[in-house]
């Protein structure tokens, strides 16, 4: 079965950078564009980043450009989320998605905390 597992969350002051990586198993990676998604405390889950099947095509929210960029490795079964800058409105659980027909699939979550 599908699964997504993330990994690389955690809590670092404004300005910091961290790197998000994705798992992916259980489907044919490289047929599929790979998605992270962000849901801040208390608001809806919002598209942060897309990646193509050969990671030509890379399409990003207006929040974020210029500061994430988002990677894959078909070899790997490995999508990256490098996230540069962070402010604290950047504060979330971050998760890997990917759609396979009409459904999606999700990871667990991984928590990103901006503070100082």
């Amino acid at each position: 079965q599908v699964q997504l597992v993330e990994s690389g969350g955690g809590l670092v002051q404004p300005g910091e950078s961290l790197r998000l990586s994705c798992a992916a198993s259980g489907f044919a990676f490289s047929s599929y564009t790979m998605n992270w998604y962000r849901q801040p405390p208390g608001k809806e889950r919002e598209l942060v980043a897309s990646i193509s099947r050969y990671g030509v095509s890379k399409n990003y929210a207006d929040s974020v450009k210029g500061r994430f960029t988002i990677s894959r490795d078909n070899a790997k079964n490995t999508v990256w989320l490098q996230m540069n800058n962070l402010t604290p409105e950047d504060t979330a659980v971050y998760y890997c998605n990917v759609e396979k027909g009409t459904r999606h699939y999700w990871g667990q979550g991984t928590q990103v905390t901006v503070s100082s």
